[in-house]
């Protein structure tokens, strides 16, 4: 194989040779005893047979064995050898560099403890201006609630944006990758009625997130409060209407009501489908395009979705996917017709297709507007 058609790899690329010199430089640039050399040499000797988290807890034992013994002397070490902060100043921005994600490791498997835990909470405030201590901090969430919550409570007012974001995802019911935390849902509400005002959709859509993961445990909980947020015009119209929008794709995907009434979807509105045509038989490897046409009798807006229900290796259909196909408002009178093409990879990473009946369901505003079968061979 040659390096051009290589195969990509999210491990090889986040964590490999070139990243972990370039801390090893930072380090002994502020530790001229560091071993560089030998760090580099063990860590990523220590890739080879591991995945991307893998990797990163193997970073934090390279650094437990290279820096000095003692946790705080060492922390300090990691924290002045630091890049400077992403900039405060962005209106957007991303988790920074993976490389750095072995160091709020460190921090919560060697401080995570009562002595330790002022220093080390401020050691998770100055990495995750780096690299998101989203992880991190849940073990002190856990260890130590009510002392971690009132940081958490005095972080969401930072300047640095990467705190603030820190302060709605690291208390998501449903991080993924992440620890559980055992706190109750509603725990984090008075943090998020401060940061869904915030200026960085950064912050804002980790809120939305965060409330989207409310929304699979207590759905009413989180429609009352979006209700009570936009009611206070804290947040510009248009990035409410974001907030609003992305905590309730879930919901939306279920047709529930009070979400769909929240973003001003009638249940049944004024429509007549025609022409809704599935074909009958698509092969593995192929696509099927299905068609269907909507007719208004009242101006109306409409979420159209389509879910397939596939058929698993036992021959019974799940539960069925929700897939997007439009956003669109109609007119008095007026119609529109829409085709739509979904791909039957043979090889998906996230399904298998097996050979047999299955069904196609149209969704309108949360409604089944009708079901058709087809055919896979």
């Amino acid at each position: 194989m040659t390096q051009s058609n290589k195969k990509f790899l999210l491990k090889d690329h986040l964590f490999n040779r070139k990243k972990v010199e370039s801390i090893a430089f930072e380090l002994q640039r502020v530790h001229p005893t560091f071993q560089a050399k030998g760090f580099v040499s063990d860590t990523v000797k220590g890739f080879k047979e591991r995945e991307l988290k893998a990797r990163i807890s193997w970073m934090a034992e390279m650094l437990k064995k290279y820096l000095p013994p003692d946790y705080r002397k060492a922390t300090k070490l990691i924290l002045k050898s630091l890049p400077p902060p992403a900039d405060p100043s962005l209106s957007d921005g991303d988790f920074g560099d993976f490389i750095y994600a072995p160091y709020n490791e460190f921090v919560f498997r060697y401080g995570c403890n009562e002595n330790d835990l002022e220093f080390s909470l401020q050691a998770l405030y100055q990495l995750t201006q780096r690299f998101s201590a989203e992880d991190a901090i849940r073990y002190f969430i856990n260890a130590f609630p009510d002392r971690t919550m009132e940081k958490i409570h005095e972080w969401k007012y930072d300047s640095h944006y990467h705190v603030r974001r820190l302060c709605s995802e690291g208390l998501r019911p449903k991080l993924p990758w992440a620890k559980k935390i055992g706190l109750p849902l509603e725990s984090a509400l008075p943090v998020l009625d401060e940061l869904f005002a915030d200026s960085t959709r950064f912050v804002t859509r980790s809120v939305a997130n965060h409330m989207n993961d409310i929304s699979k445990e207590d759905p009413s909980l989180v429609v009352k409060t979006l209700l009570r947020w936009k009611s206070t015009g804290r947040q510009k119209p248009e990035e409410m209407a974001f907030i609003i929008n992305h905590s309730l794709r879930g919901l939306i995907k279920q047709g529930h009501p009070e979400a769909m009434k929240l973003l001003g979807y009638a249940k049944n509105p004024a429509i007549r489908i025609s022409d809704f045509t599935v074909p009958g038989k698509a092969r593995i490897g192929s696509s099927l395009a299905f068609e269907l046409t909507v007719h208004a009798r009242k101006p109306c807006d409409l979420i159209i979705d389509y879910l397939i229900y596939f058929r698993n290796k036992v021959g019974e259909l799940n539960r069925g996917k929700v897939f997007k196909l439009k956003r669109l408002r109609l007119d008095k009178g007026e119609e529109v017709h829409l085709r739509k093409t979904h791909q039957l990879q043979a090889n998906m990473t996230t399904r298998t297709l097996y050979p047999g009946e299955h069904m196609l369901e149209l969704q309108i505003n949360g409604q089944s507007r009708g079901k058709r079968s087809f055919e896979i061979y």
